[in-house]
């Protein structure tokens, strides 16, 4: 009888059925899942990216650039001069950068202003205080809006927190437009309160960029004509600080009288 191999010609031909074990395929497995992490690099990840750690991040921030303003006293130049290595379009760059940090840290505007119009005139001086005032802004929102927003929104409670709060984020724009234009409501105050609202970054900075261009222009003029007080483009330029001023007060007071009879 004939084995399982036929012969033919020196040669043997396995049948199917013997070859079928030879010709298989490992498939390969798929690799287990791997358990999430849950040691103690983990927990000290969520810990630090909480947002009341976010939020403690942002406080030190800003004190350390308060405490940067006090050491380098950047009132000088109004003194001392610009650095004479700086000139033309760079000095009103490197001004324009230094105005939006020292917003972020809380150094009044109105100061920044003249000092912009007492060392570059009107022209480059309102080019560098606006440059200045959009780019501070910008900062501003953006570090209380990833620092300090989540933390912050559970504590809006009450009347005139909401009453702020529901204004910027139903009417971003026109509200932070009002705010800029009338004079008297601090500049890094409405920056963070916008970050910590739902205003889009988009309207904020158009609206500050608006609303910021007249009473920066007086300050400025004023500060570039403040060697000539009696001047009349000094004297309308106080003019045009004062009037926005007591208008702004006369619309808080209805406001306030407004938000007192809810």
């Amino acid at each position: 009888m004939l084995d399982a191999t036929t012969r033919s010609g020196g040669t043997a031909a396995a049948s199917p059925r013997a070859a079928a074990p030879d010709l298989a395929v490992a498939v390969p497995t798929a690799a287990p899942a791997l358990p999430p992490a849950t040691g103690v690099a983990a927990r000290c990840a969520r810990v630090l990216l909480s947002p009341w750690s976010r939020l403690s991040l942002l406080v030190v921030l800003l004190a350390s650039a308060a405490s940067a303003v006090l050491v380098l006293e950047p009132q000088r130049l109004l003194t001392d001069g610009w650095p004479d290595r700086l000139g033309g379009a760079v000095a009103v760059v490197a001004y324009a950068v230094a105005y939006g940090v020292c917003t972020v840290a809380f150094v009044p505007r109105p100061l920044l202003n003249l000092a912009a119009g007492a060392l570059f005139a009107s022209q480059l001086g309102l080019a560098a205080a606006l440059g200045g005032t959009v780019l501070g802004a910008g900062l501003a929102f953006c570090l209380g809006r990833a620092l300090g927003q989540e933390a912050l929104r559970p504590l809006l409670r009450g009347r005139w927190l909401k009453a702020a709060d529901h204004q910027l984020s139903r009417h971003g724009f026109r509200s932070m437009l009002a705010a800029r234009l009338f004079p008297g409501i601090p500049f890094a105050a409405s920056n963070y309160c916008a970050a910590v609202s739902r205003m889009g970054l988009l309207p904020f900075l158009l609206a500050t960029a608006l609303g910021s261009v007249p009473n920066t222009a007086a300050y400025v003029v004023a500060g570039a004509r403040a060697s000539t007080p009696t001047s009349p483009a000094f004297l309308i330029a106080l003019a045009c600080i004062a009037v926005p001023g007591l208008v702004g007060a006369v619309v808080a007071w209805r406001k306030r009288n407004h938000l007192r009879g809810r």
